[in-house]
């Protein structure tokens, strides 16, 4: 594992990310069964449907991550990855209804029909996000030696995000904002991750390509 590969972010700016990306996780989730509700009520086994499918989602997405991760990681391929879960988050929003009530009209059992609408809306969304994190750890480890204890830190991290973001929706944004403006706010939070990413990539390279001032007046 070299360092040149694994230092392609600042570590602050990944341990940031990890945070932002299961803070946006958990609050889509938490919202799933609101979003749900008008077709196929909020009984236990509608948030039964919508835990499974975000479970199986981010188990998707954390081997295509790990995947991924071996092949030459970059911030560009990292920046993609919540531009991306940006762009299929917006249909939870535009067109939920138009998703959930052929669906609705087809299925009789709201076990079922809420499973289905969960895989429409929030499974490719999820598998994204899920990518982050082995990924994140892929850039934060420097060496074998401590990659135990960075892939610890980044989970934990994450795992914070994860709470805040359900304490947060649960107890606090329900309160304040509709449901799509709350969307909005997290396709908003993930697009902005996706462009600082970009931009402290660009600043690093630009300050790597800058010349060596004492080096550059010596050769003056």
């Amino acid at each position: 594992m070299s360092d040149k590969q694994a230092r392609v972010l600042p570590r602050a700016i990944i341990a940031s990310m990890a945070f932002v990306s299961g803070f946006c996780i958990m609050t889509i989730e938490m919202l799933g069964a609101r979003i749900l509700s008008p077709y196929f009520g909020g009984s236990l086994s509608v948030w039964g449907s919508i835990i499974t499918i975000f479970m199986l989602a981010l188990a998707l997405g954390y081997l295509l991550g790990g995947r991924l991760s071996t092949r030459n990681p970059s911030a560009n391929t990292y920046a993609l990855f919540f531009i991306c879960a940006a762009i299929f988050s917006l249909p939870v929003i535009f067109f939920a209804d138009f998703i959930m009530e052929p669906i609705f009209l087809a299925i009789e059992d709201p076990r079922y029909g809420s499973l289905f609408a969960s895989i429409f809306l929030f499974f490719i969304p999820t598998s994204i996000l899920g990518m982050i994190s082995p990924y994140s750890v892929r850039l934060m480890v420097e060496s074998e030696k401590d990659s135990g204890q960075m892939a610890g830190l980044l989970y934990f991290i994450s795992t914070l995000g994860s709470a805040a973001g359900t304490l947060g929706t649960s107890f606090y944004f329900v309160l304040w904002f509709e449901i799509n403006q709350i969307l909005w706010g997290s396709v908003i939070a993930l697009i902005f991750a996706g462009c600082a990413i970009l931009l402290s990539d660009y600043l690093q390279n630009l300050n790597t390509r800058s010349p060596n001032p004492s080096y550059a007046k010596k050769r003056a």
